[in-house]
């Protein structure tokens, strides 16, 4: 993969990641704009948005392989800065909730199309997904410090125009530096040993299990972050840039574990790591739910690091187990199902904290976490995998 459309690959997770959290960053003043008096009764219309995010990414793994990746990154480019300009010229909550779907279907294209895309020879695919992973929630923390920004300056439309005129910029970079696709990854002869069919059943139910979860915990954190941040640090902090800034280090700080794990991921044993990880969530969150001011912070950090460091071990098994000339649709498949039933969290994220309270979210955020663990105790060691492989030689 040439360097400049690799960073553009990353450039791309970045932006995806970006463009879904600007509403919940914004949320506050959106709800003002249209006179909405809870912003607790405005977040059921992202709904649609996360839902295509999962629905719409089983047709871009589709085409991604038999179409090709390449084409499918130029609809995602154009077709995220265009929905998201569209985003910043609603006038109703109906409209946005219309809008915020159209960008959640552009959205989707990526995980089953660009990473893929970004690791197809790699020698050290972990380490390829660690970095597009960094650069993915980097994108997470630039949501939270660039629309706290706007919308003080500029108001919460800008938010959307700044990024979706960026995605714009660089779709026409990406068309001119990406290398054309010789032959589609769909019409390649198959060239990795596949797992046995019962091995091969059993780790995708894993995968798209703890994906399921692990999405759960993603879309309730970082959709409830902000607000959440802005009540446990109450009377500590109140300027809205301040709060953007501390919660895009929140994100920033977690980012790093991606790296970390990526690099590991091409060194040890995926299911230990993997447990290691999610039981971390589980007391993180137990602590985060019943500390406030920078305690509470300090264990943010903790429970944000634990989910973006369990973020790279479904690509990294796709990558291991599944061929290339095959990987965007099974990929697709797996987003397709963790992501819509994910969606839900983002759906009764606003009712749940509007009648329980953050501290019931965050202790049902642990139970989920504990749920994941009791999934990864499933998937087959690594001896078995090897043993497997051999056998089908």
């Amino acid at each position: 993969m040439p360097r400049t459309t690799a960073l553009l690959l990353n450039a791309a997770h970045a932006l995806d990641h970006l463009f879904l959290l600007i509403f919940a960053a914004a949320i506050g003043a959106i709800a003002v704009d249209f006179g909405i008096a809870r912003w607790e009764d405005l977040m059921p219309y992202t709904t649609g948005a996360f839902l295509m995010f999962g629905l719409a990414s089983v047709p871009a793994g589709r085409w991604g392989d038999l179409w090709g990746r390449r084409p499918m990154m130029l609809v995602f480019f154009f077709g995220m800065g265009l929905s998201a300009l569209a985003v910043a010229a609603t006038q109703t909550p109906w409209q946005m909730a219309v809008a915020l779907t159209v960008l959640g279907a552009f959205s989707a294209i990526y995980h089953p199309v660009g990473i893929p895309m970004l690791v197809q020879n790699s020698a050290t695919p972990g380490r390829a997904i660690g970095f597009n992973g960094l650069a993915g929630n980097l994108g997470i923390a630039l949501a939270a410090v660039s629309t706290g920004f706007l919308v003080k300056h500029f108001g919460w439309r800008m938010a959307f125009v700044v990024p979706g005129v960026v995605s714009l910029l660089l779709g026409l970079w990406f068309a001119r530096v990406a290398p054309a696709e010789t032959r589609v990854p769909g019409r390649k002869p198959a060239t990795q040993v596949h797992l046995p069919r019962h091995l091969a059943v059993r780790t995708f139910i894993v995968m798209v299990a703890s994906a399921t979860t692990g999405s759960l915990l993603f879309n309730l954190t970082t959709n409830g972050n902000a607000q959440l941040l802005a009540q446990r640090l109450d009377g500590l902090v109140r300027d809205p840039a301040l709060l953007g800034a501390l919660l895009g280090g929140i994100y920033a700080l977690a980012s790093l574990a991606q790296v970390v794990v990526g690099r590991l991921l091409d060194r040890v044993a995926v299911k230990p790591l993997f447990l290691g990880v999610v039981l971390l969530q589980v007391l993180m969150f137990a602590l985060a739910a019943v500390s406030s001011g920078w305690l509470w912070y300090a264990c943010a950090v903790a429970y944000m690091v634990a989910i973006f460091a369990a973020i790279p071990f479904n690509d990294t098994m796709i990558v291991r187990y599944i061929d290339d000339s095959m990987r965007s649709r099974v990929s697709g498949v797996r987003l397709a199902i963790s992501f819509s039933i994910s969606s839900l969290a983002v759906y009764s994220l606003g009712p749940l904290v509007k009648n329980a309270g953050f501290t019931t979210l965050m202790l049902a955020m642990a139970v989920i976490a504990a749920f994941t663990a009791l999934i990864v105790t499933a998937l087959p060691g690594q001896a078995q995998m090897q043993a497997g492989a051999a056998t089908v030689r």
